[in-house]
């Protein structure tokens, strides 16, 4: 088994024993080091927001000292969520290494695949409701950024 693989795995596994979250796990490698790791801490946290792979980025970043993981390489125990995938996309992580699909995932329970069919077809179900409002007065701050001259880019 690949060693970085194992790692995602044993923070998965170790889940089972905790149940500070479901069973997924990640790591971040750079340069053969590893730099984030993380499991699902969903349950103790009470954040929705709490994956493995987000954990492993937030962790990676405090090492690193930088919002941007461009050269690094994540491991996960499993597919990534649509959440996770942006995440991973934002931090400029290029390469993902995964065990479980996204359809074990559902297998066991976890709802991936509707939030995936919403991207697609922007069609819930009553899952989520998206209504532009109020764009004149909120524009105005984005206007505002675009002209300033100390703005910083991520």
């Amino acid at each position: 088994m690949n060693q970085y693989m194992k790692v995602a795995k044993e923070f998965a596994e170790d889940n089972l024993r905790t149940n500070v979250g479901g069973p997924f796990g990640a790591c971040i490698v750079k340069d053969g080091v590893i730099v984030g790791r993380g499991s699902n801490h969903v349950l103790e946290n009470n954040d929705p927001t709490a994956h493995a792979e987000v954990m492993a980025i937030r962790e990676a970043c405090k090492t690193l000292h930088t919002y941007d993981l461009s050269g690094c390489e994540l491991y996960t125990s499993c597919y990534p969520c649509s959440m996770c995938l942006s995440a991973i996309i934002w931090s400029n992580i290029k390469k993902v290494y995964y065990g479980n699909t996204k359809e074990d995932a559902a297998k066991i329970g976890f709802r991936d695949d509707d939030i995936y069919r919403f991207i697609r077809n922007m069609e819930n179900g009553g899952m989520l409701t998206l209504k532009s409002m109020d764009r004149e007065e909120t524009i105005e701050t984005f206007e505002k950024f675009q002209k300033k001259a100390d703005k910083k880019m991520y």
